[in-house]
């Protein structure tokens, strides 16, 4: 056995310990349910650490998302369900066999083929035929991420633009509808065409390739350390933004975006 499999071994006993007799109180008392929430926050906080473009933080953030499985595994072992052997098993059996240009004969040159592959080695693997071609997609992802899901699994059944300027227009469609519902001052319209706005973008940043998700999140980023530099300079001149005037806030603004190296 390596280091990294004594390691791992190391944390399943550590999580053991932590749950049995003479144990952690609040470790012991954990269910699936109520961890829910700390498996959502650990993968976020990786996903922070890849942004951050920190190893050392990422390593730390592997290593409390590592845990979330082990913790899972060990409540479901007290219950008689599954071990975290029968886990490890699972997705080391579903790797080889959907992956059979690498462990078997079969021939994929791209990763799009490798994409529809593993859709239907899937589809397979289920044994039942889904209720819908976009069927699979959890309800609990991230609205754009979800979006983004579910427009992809309808383009695979040919639901779908054939050209970016289609989508394009779109958008642009949705825009002007959902202006009109302000010049009417209709909510209910409003957030229906809100939502059919931000889905036709989703659209477009597929056929871009790019992900909504992760364009909104690196976006939110930009904004926040632009919005922390004008705090931070109206500080230094012992004043708060309220006593700024949006002209004065803005120059700063521009500041921070030039310090990005951005026009």
């Amino acid at each position: 056995m390596g280091d990294a499999g004594r390691e791992f071994n190391r944390l399943v006993e550590i999580m053991g310990k932590l749950r049995g007799p003479g144990g952690c109180p609040w470790d012991a008392e954990q269910t699936h349910e109520s961890l829910t929430r700390y498996l959502l926050e650990e993968a976020y906080e990786v996903v922070e650490a890849i942004d951050a473009g920190s190893p050392e933080m990422l390593r730390e953030e592997l290593g409390d998302l590592m845990l979330q499985p082990v913790f899972h595994a060990a409540i479901a072992a007290e219950r008689g369900e599954f071990t975290i052997t029968e886990v490890l098993n699972s997705i080391n059996e579903k790797l080889i066999r959907r992956h059979p240009h690498v462990f078997g004969d079969q021939i994929i040159e791209s990763s799009s083929a490798q994409v529809e592959n593993w859709e239907k080695i899937k589809k397979e693997e289920k044994g039942v035929e889904r209720k819908s071609a976009i069927s699979g997609v959890p309800q609990q992802l991230p609205a754009l991420l979800r979006a983004q899901k579910l427009t992809e699994k309808a383009a695979r059944v040919g639901f779908d633009w054939e050209h970016v300027d289609q989508v394009f227009a779109k958008v642009l469609e949705e825009l002007h509808e959902f202006e009109e519902t302000m010049v009417a001052r209709d909510q209910e319209r409003m957030e229906a065409e809100l939502g059919d706005l931000l889905f036709a973008i989703v659209n477009l940043g597929r056929f871009l390739a790019i992900t909504p998700e992760e364009a909104l999140r690196k976006t939110l980023t930009r904004f926040t350390a632009r919005f922390e530099h004008v705090e931070e300079s109206l500080h230094l001149q012992g004043r708060r933004m309220t006593d700024a005037t949006l002209a004065e806030m803005d120059l700063l603004w521009e500041e921070a975006k030039r310090k990005e190296g951005k026009s």
